[in-house]
């Protein structure tokens, strides 16, 4: 009886053993995609094995699983690993599920065609935003970002548009957080003038980034909002500080905001 009964256990034991392990594999092949979408022209074996922190062994494993299922590529002749277009259409199906980003972008469109600046949209995803589209302008200096990519809401313009829909306590608490990290002499770092600056933007309806997460460049941005006046996300225009001049900016706000109205109205949103 006593052979039965850990016979039993060693076996619960094994199964315990596998489940973990394939738990384990699952992480770290997901972790592997995450550095591999950051690097756009692809990154050798020995250099993600090196991000990682895994055994060259390891990652080969994995990666040689991911490539089957056609998350990742391989470049045999560069010998350079990279994102696979199943990372793509699985990443993609996010932005098939937020119908206003598709639904947005032909008013995007028109944003640029009227301003002549770079149209971005971005989502707040715990601290930071995400940008989810972008409609580029025809400018030879112009801003691109990666869709997908991160960025700190405390010196953009989406950032801040976004915040300043929130409740006081819940951007404090993002602030507490993530702190107000100095990215050129003109961030806000103050956590009362960071206060007073989202209420100017509550009461005028939108944002500027005015250089302060890079030198050279100004960002206009403002808020979209659904069926319970909730802000989802926040649009832009974003372009060289010689372009959108101080002169410029009550021109291209008042632009601005009549195509993120229209975007609210044609989601079914309503503004608060």
């Amino acid at each position: 009886m006593n052979k039965t009964i850990k016979s039993s256990s060693s076996t619960g034991s094994k199964k315990q053993l596998s489940s973990g392990g394939q738990v384990q594999s699952l992480n770290r092949a997901l972790i592997l995609m995450q550095w591999l979408s950051k690097a756009s022209m692809g990154l050798n074996l020995s250099e993600i094995s090196g991000s990682v922190g895994l055994p060259v062994s390891t990652v080969h494993r994995l990666l040689n699983s991911l490539r089957q299922s056609g998350f990742v590529d391989y470049d045999e002749q560069q010998a350079l690993w990279s994102i696979g277009v199943n990372a793509f259409i699985v990443g993609n199906a996010y932005l098939n599920k937020r119908d206003f980003v598709s639904q947005s972008r032909p008013y995007m469109k028109q944003l640029v065609t009227l301003t002549g600046e770079t149209s971005n949209m971005a989502i707040l995803e715990g601290d930071s935003h995400i940008f989810v589209a972008q409609v580029e302008c025809s400018e030879v200096m112009r801003m691109v970002v990666r869709l997908g990519s991160r960025g700190a809401v405390h010196a953009s313009g989406v950032g801040k548009a976004l915040l300043s829909a929130l409740p006081e306590k819940e951007v404090m608490a993002i602030i507490q957080r993530t702190g107000l990290p100095v990215l050129t002499p003109k961030t806000i770092t103050s956590p009362k003038a960071f206060s007073n600056e989202l209420e100017l933007i509550r009461q005028r309806g939108y944002a500027i980034d005015d250089e302060e997460q890079t030198l050279g460049l100004r960002c206009i941005a403002a808020n979209i909002y659904d069926e319970n006046s909730e802000a989802i996300g926040a649009v832009s225009i974003s372009g060289p500080a010689v372009r959108i001049t101080n002169e410029r900016i009550s021109e291209l706000s008042a632009v601005l905001m009549d195509i993120v109205n229209q975007i609210t109205y044609s989601i079914g949103g309503s503004k608060p």
